[in-house]
C-alpha cells in the first residue's frame, strides 16, 4: 500500500511523529511518501497513493499556514482519497481540553474546506528553550492552567505513542 503522509512542524514533535509513522510503516512493508509542507519548492504527487495522512501542530488556535495552504490547493486530490488528519496539541493532553482541541481541527476544515475521513486529536510536547518569556507564560497560565504539570526537570513529551500507533494501524486496515 503507498502511502502520503504530509505534515508540517514548529517546534519538532509533529516532525518526530511523521518520522515516528514513516519508519513504523516502511518497516511494515508500506511504502510511503513523507512531505514536509513548508518546503519552499512542495511538489505533491497523487499518482499511486492510497491513504494520506496528515500532521500538523496547533500554535495559536490553527495550524501551520503553509499546512493549511497545501490542504486547500491539494482539496480535490485529498478528497478522491481515505485521509487521517493527526491535530498535534497541548490541549489534546488533557480531558479538559479535548473539546478546545477538536475546535482547532474543526477551524482548520472550514478554513480549508477539507474534511478528513479519518480525525485524530495527539498530544504534542513542551520544549522549554523554545519559548521567549511571553510565550513561556501563555504557556505556563493559559495552556497548563489548572494541570498537575512540573516543566521545571526541563521538557515535556505528552504525546501517547501506543496509542498513535493504534490509531494509524486502525485507518491502514479500514476501508472508508
Amino acid at each position: 500500500m503507498n502511502i502520503l503522509l504530509l505534515y508540517d512542524t514548529i517546534e519538532g514533535q509533529t516532525g518526530k511523529i511523521s518520522r515516528h509513522i514513516n519508519e513504523r510503516l516502511g518497516n511494515a512493508g508500506y511504502d510511503v511518501q513523507i512531505v514536509n509542507t513548508s518546503d519552499e519548492d512542495l511538489e505533491v504527487s497523487f499518482d499511486e497513493v492510497d491513504k494520506v495522512i496528515l500532521a500538523a501542530p496547533v500554535h495559536e488556535r490553527r495550524h501551520p499556514r503553509s499546512f493549511e495552504g497545501t490542504v486547500t490547493a491539494y482539496c480535490e486530490d485529498l478528497a478522491a482519497h481515505d485521509t487521517l488528519m493527526i491535530s498535534v496539541s497541548l490541549k489534546a493532553a488533557f480531558e479538559s481540553g479535548l473539546e478546545e482541541a477538536q475546535e482547532y481541527l474543526s477551524e482548520m476544515e472550514m478554513r480549508t474546506g477539507f474534511a478528513p475521513t479519518q480525525e485524530a486529536l495527539v498530544a504534542g510536547a513542551v520544549r522549554r528553550d523554545s519559548y521567549d518569556y511571553f510565550e513561556s507564560q501563555v504557556l505556563r497560565h493559559v495552556l497548563l492552567a489548572d494541570q498537575d504539570v512540573n516543566l521545571a526537570d526541563g521538557d515535556r513529551e505528552f504525546t501517547d505513542w501506543v496509542a498513535l500507533d493504534a490509531t494509524v494501524d486502525e485507518f491502514l486496515e479500514n476501508d472508508a
